[in-house]
């Protein structure tokens, strides 16, 4: 099965994001959450998932009148999927690089870096078991 190339917009990637923390959702619902930070009108959030649905990140059933939206892949692998493109694209495919501009830029707290810490910990102990 060939992988999806997930391209979604800045736009799109809000309506994701409410859709994932809310589950399978009308267009009504994704656009009273996306009104509450900026003026989004109903119209436009309805034309944006249907784009959507087209170039294959929603799918759509129909419950009665309503439609209920559903993203087609989940966070964790649309994630990997835009990460990766960055990192190939912004950093030449190199991790380190980008782990250190994240780290420079960001004011990690005292728990990220031990998440950090125990995430390098566990790839080290991994490599190691795989090196033998």
């Amino acid at each position: 099965m060939k992988k999806k190339n997930i391209r979604p917009t800045d736009s799109e990637l809000e309506i994701l994001q409410v859709l994932w923390h809310m589950g399978p959702s009308t267009v009504r619902e994704v656009n009273d959450l996306v009104g509450r930070d900026k003026e989004v009108g109903y119209t436009t959030t309805l034309k944006l998932m249907q784009i959507m649905t087209e170039k294959g990140l929603l799918s759509r059933e129909k419950d009665s009148r309503t439609h209920i939206y559903t993203p087609v892949s989940d966070m964790d692998t649309t994630r990997a999927e835009l990460l990766d493109r960055f990192l190939k694209s912004a950093f030449s495919g190199s991790a380190s690089s980008l782990v250190m501009q994240a780290l420079g830029n960001h004011n990690a707290s005292a728990s990220e870096l031990q998440q950090i810490k125990a995430l390098i910990e566990q790839l080290e102990k991994d490599n190691g078991e795989h090196g033998k």
